[in-house]
């Protein structure tokens, strides 16, 4: 269908809901929630209403509309509402502080920021000026919108004329962290996530429409995104939505009661759940066998990605719940994973093998392929690969070389085409499947009144993940104390996001450094 003379007609949202209603699929439960379930057609209808109900707020084409959203179903009916007239939907952290969410709404320029009631707290303590943005939403899972956003909705009309966009038209962005400076803005076109969805969801864990898919991630990461809202969009299948934290209380609930058949988590939740279930067994002196009952039985593959699987995590959790998990390596750049283990064919402690769709490059510093065996810098090709950073054009020269994608990470490939991770080319920690910048945390440390400098770097703990670790320099006449220790974690916790904080400290006399003065944090690993 040609218009105009020029491109060709794709808008996300009539690919992942409205396809899903015209092949028949209305009827069937798109996703299920513990306080009732909804159907495509219930979602193909909150989407246009409250596509409608943004236009009628003065939203238009390649406006942000920035997501501040638990995981609930009116989620979806944001994104995709936003995405189907040609606006730009931006999910963003749920886990930040007051100073974060300023910086993201005046970077990005959103007029519209929609925010679950249960995080209005953090946005009304933004002290800044917020030079954009207009109006405020605000969702409550059980009641819809508050007003006035309520009765825009309430009036609204069900049905609405998707606007005309195509694949290369800017979709949605998502926010990267950065290791130094402040989070990067990472535009996606709106073809990408059938490009994702194809490689990984489809092509390497086989979905279909009879698939039930959990995601312990939240909806607000590259990750959960896709695990559950394009992923099972894109083939017709269900979702299990828990808009609780995601502990292994709650998502062992969930596997009980709605019997989900492929489950995404993290390495950190895996390790979680696992001490979980062995308290139990040992309390009932029960030994498990992964082949009877249990709460995993309805799973036929689990996930992980993050940060790298400890193979004792992987070996552990086979032996209990007698299910692989294929653990991988994605980006904000990249939407999804784009290396993983896969099934049959897993090398516990790997990362994997390309993923189908996606080409690897290890190349050295001059951008030279390094031999087999030999540790270089990853690059990856795609059809999922982000468009550019806003308004960071040296930060996307340095990241998005051509085709390429430079990941930041270090690699290296065995003889069977095994990818192995060899850490991260800056210091950038991965803590609980979320990138901590060392610069960040160092800098918050620095502004208590008794340290005189700071560095932190990862460190593993007793499960095998990393987490940050600080060594700090005390002014002088300050002495090392169990309490100072106390009081600086505490200090770390009190202005940052709860992960992000050093749960080691060690006092130095001073730290070392190169001849610019800059801080070796290689010599402290």
């Amino acid at each position: 269908m040609i218009h105009g003379g020029s491109a060709e007609f794709f808008n996300a949202t009539d690919y992942f809901v409205d396809r899903n209603v015209r092949q028949g699929r209305g009827h069937k439960v798109a996703i299920y929630t513990e306080y009732r379930n909804y159907t495509y057609n219930d979602i193909q209808k909150m989407t246009n209403k409250t596509a409608n109900a943004l236009r009628e707020l003065g939203v238009r084409v390649d406006d942000r509309v920035m997501v501040l959203m638990i995981d609930v179903p009116q989620f979806y009916a944001i994104f995709w509402g936003a995405i189907k007239i040609g606006a730009v939907p931006i999910p963003v952290n749920t886990m930040l502080t007051p100073e974060d969410y300023e910086y993201y709404l005046n970077d990005s320029r959103a007029k519209v920021l929609v925010v679950s009631e249960q995080l209005i707290a953090n946005v009304m303590k933004i002290k800044g000026d917020l030079r954009y943005l207009r109006d405020l939403i605000v969702i409550s899972e059980k009641e819809g919108a508050f007003i006035p956003f309520k009765q825009k909705y309430r009036h609204a009309p069900e049905t609405i004329k998707t606007e005309f966009t195509t694949k290369d038209d800017v979709g949605f962005w998502l926010y990267s962290s950065g290791s130094t400076g402040s989070p990067k803005g990472a535009i996606h076109s709106q073809y990408d996530m059938v490009a994702a969805a194809e490689a990984f969801g489809q092509r390497v864990l086989g979905l279909n429409e009879n698939d039930i898919l959990f995601s312990a991630a939240r909806l607000f990461f590259a990750y959960g995104l896709g695990n559950a809202c394009y992923f099972p969009l894109s083939v017709g299948a269900s979702v299990v939505l828990n808009a609780g934290a995601p502990n292994p209380e709650g998502v062992f609930r969930h596997l009980e009661r709605f019997r989900p058949t492929i489950f995404f988590g993290i390495p950190t939740l895996y390790g979680q759940m696992l001490e979980y279930v062995e308290k139990i067994d040992k309390e009932a002196g029960a030994t498990p066998d992964p082949n009877s009952n249990h709460q995993f039985s309805s799973v036929r593959i689990c996930v992980s990605a993050g940060e790298a699987l400890p193979p004792d995590i992987y070996f552990r959790w086979k032996k209990r719940f007698g299910i692989d998990i294929l653990d991988g390596i994605g980006s904000t750049e990249m939407l999804h994973i784009f290396i993983s283990n896969l099934p049959g064919d897993i090398r516990p402690g790997s990362t994997g093998k390309p993923v189908p769709g996606y080409e690897l490059r290890l190349v050295d510093d001059d951008g030279q392929d390094v031999p087999k065996g030999e540790i270089g810098n990853l690059l990856v090709k795609g059809g999922s690969a982000a468009q550019q950073y806003w308004r960071k054009r040296e930060k996307t020269r340095l990241t998005m070389q051509g085709e390429w994608i430079n990941t930041g990470d270090k690699y290296y490939m065995d003889d069977d085409g095994y990818y192995w991770c060899a850490g991260r080319g800056d210091d950038m920690l991965k803590v609980g499947g979320i990138w901590v910048s060392p610069v960040e945390v160092e800098n918050c440390l620095i502004e208590h009144p008794d340290v005189i400098e700071a560095a932190i770097v990862g460190k593993m703990d007793d499960k095998g993940l990393v987490k940050p670790k600080a060594f700090v320099v005390l002014k002088e006449g300050q002495e090392p104390s169990e309490e100072l220790d106390k009081e600086m974690k505490q200090w770390v916790l009190d202005r940052m996001a709860k992960y992000k904080y050093p749960r080691w400290i060690e006092f130095v006399k001073e730290l070392p450094k190169s001849t610019t003065g800059k801080i070796q944090r290689y010599k402290l690993r």
